[in-house]
């Protein structure tokens, strides 16, 4: 099988395919089902200082092709994470990235400061979940507070910062240069939609939370345009995410500029999910007897700009 190794703001993977924070737990759920370090990487579930109980139920509704969520950080709490889960994960022997949730930027700043020095690869910001009242998708908007605060993390961790951005805004590539500047060592897009569901029969919201985050399928075309968007405005990794099922969404996400990408919702209906990612990946390098899969990071808009040259 092809190689497919890459680095992630100094993070080394075996492979690009991560899965999505929220959507693998912490991995011990999945080991039964296949070898977990087979992963590029894990990201976890979101992290706050202090055990989260989450949102009222229900907590998810399934739509065509896609699937609202409202679980609101449920976690146990960064102690606890760091005593009773992280080792395990550690076991895996693939890099560990911890997704953090603050509810201010103090929040995220002591988060940063506690899993510094803990065995964490790299820290993803989530400052854009949709499902919290304060912070997430509120500060993750609006770029100067979005940059503050990654500015403050990159100052309080030696860890690198990945940042996990919204679509629910007007410009992600403007947002997204706002926090490159800021010091984000690479970014993850998008995270879910802002969506609502109504229980015909019941007369009332769905969800107990009432709005939810949309993920799966019916998301990939917006997330394939935000990375395309984002790619060719800064120069840091991108990991792509937002509906992959299959190795061939992968390549929608590579050819767009993403140099990772992270398998969520469809885990859900499918534990192998990622790991038939990966093996769809090997493949097509194999059948196209590419070298260096890595040529294909933005191919489809740098080859576009290069005809634009030629043109000229």
């Amino acid at each position: 099988m092809a190689d497919l190794p890459v680095q992630i703001a100094g993070i080394g993977m075996k492979n690009p395919v991560l899965v999505a924070s929220g959507t693998f737990g912490y991995g011990a759920e999945y080991r039964p089902v296949f070898d977990v370090s087979r992963l590029g990487a894990l990201v976890t579930k979101g992290l706050t200082l202090k055990p989260c109980a989450g949102n009222p139920a229900p907590r998810l509704w399934e739509t065509p092709a896609g699937l609202l969520n409202a679980i609101g950080l449920q976690n146990p709490g960064v102690d606890v994470f760091i005593s009773d889960i992280l080792p395990v994960m550690r076991s895996y022997g693939v890099p560990v990235i911890a997704n953090i949730a603050g509810f201010t930027g103090e929040e995220f700043v002591a988060l940063a400061e506690r899993l510094d020095g803990s065995g964490v690869d790299g820290l993803e910001l989530n400052i854009s979940c949709p499902n919290v009242k304060a912070g997430g998708m509120a500060l993750g908007a609006d770029p100067c507070l979005a940059a503050s605060v990654v500015a403050a993390v990159v100052r309080a961790t030696s860890l690198p910062v990945i940042v996990k951005l919204t679509p629910n805004v007007t410009d992600i590539a403007g947002l997204a240069r706002e926090v490159v500047a800021a010091g984000a060592a690479a970014l993850s897009l998008i995270n879910t939609l802002l969506g609502l569901a109504i229980d015909v029969d019941a007369g009332k919201p769905a969800l107990g939370n009432v709005t939810g985050g949309l993920s799966g399928p019916a998301i990939r075309p917006v997330a394939v345009r935000a990375v395309w968007q984002v790619a060719q405005s800064v120069d840091v990794p991108i990991i792509g995410m937002g509906g992959i099922c299959t190795g061939r969404d992968a390549l929608e996400f590579i050819l767009a500029g993403a140099s990772a990408v992270a398998v969520g919702s469809a885990l859900f209906h499918d534990p192998l999910a990622a790991v038939k990612v990966i093996k769809e990946l090997e493949r097509y390098c194999e059948r196209k007897e590419i070298g260096d899969w890595r040529s294909l990071i933005g191919a489809a808009w740098k080859r576009g700009n290069s005809l634009a040259g030629e043109v000229r």
